[in-house]
């Protein structure tokens, strides 16, 4: 829609990315209603909010699920990559098998398990294979920003780090900044580095990269400000902080 209506924006560029409330998915259902309202800031930014229609007995109101800025063209190309290093993490490190991760950390279903084999954790961050699942295209966005999927696996490795320090499990409720240099391919296999930024008593804050596997940067998020958005009801389990 921001691409359609809009075509001097450049969509690679994300700021201020907020997630307000989750949008359900039906068990089976392979499509989801929603409105997208574009608007337009005084320094020629622009505004995309994602709603869905909930139905009450009497009235039909819009909730909504989360924003996006898109900077204006000028800014937007002067945008610089977060400096990330796709190394694998040095020194002592703590492993954790994707299957436990899935299991018992992330607990999301089978067509999110874009995390591969092992993910490695340390003082220094996260490090870990991603997976792109082969689906079908849908719309020609997929060839500008990429396949959702590796960034959604990246975040997940972030769940995973965040559980090792802080008291809750923490999930992205915004993103700083997110630049997309090369799309990310269905079927394609990246690794990911997760930078630890800061930590208080309710937020951790992380940058991200994702990487082909011979180093090349495809993106880069930074400011993943991370809170407990089950108000208390998850906990991490015992053995991630030994």
């Amino acid at each position: 829609e921001v691409k359609r209506s809009c075509p001097e924006i450049d969509v690679r560029v994300m700021e201020d990315v907020r997630f307000a409330k989750f949008l359900e998915i039906p068990p089976g259902s392979t499509t989801v209603a929603a409105l997208v309202e574009c608007s337009r800031n005084d320094n020629g930014a622009l505004c995309a909010r994602l709603f869905s229609r909930v139905r009450f007995k009497a009235m039909t109101r819009l909730k909504e699920h989360g924003e996006i800025l898109f900077p204006p063209a000028a800014e937007s190309n002067r945008a610089e990559v977060a400096a990330i290093s796709p190394a694998p993490l040095a020194g002592p490190v703590i492993e954790v098998e994707v299957d436990r991760i899935y299991r018992e950390l992330v607990p999301f279903g089978p067509a999110y398990h874009t995390l591969q084999d092992t993910l490695f954790l340390s003082g220094q961050g996260a490090w870990g294979k991603l997976k792109a699942p082969v689906l079908p295209a849908v719309g020609s966005m997929q060839e500008i920003i990429g396949s959702p999927f590796p960034l959604d696996g990246a975040l997940h490795a972030a769940c995973v780090l965040g559980q090792r320090s802080a008291d809750f499990v923490p999930f992205p409720v915004e993103l700083g900044r997110r630049i997309v240099r090369r799309p990310t391919q269905a079927g394609g296999s990246y690794i990911t580095r997760v930078v630890p930024v800061s930590r208080t008593s309710d937020e951790l804050v992380f940058d991200l990269g994702i990487f082909d596997n011979d180093g090349q940067i495809y993106e880069t998020v930074t400011g993943v400000r991370m809170r407990d958005v089950s108000r208390g009801t998850i906990k991490p389990p015992a053995w991630m902080k030994k």
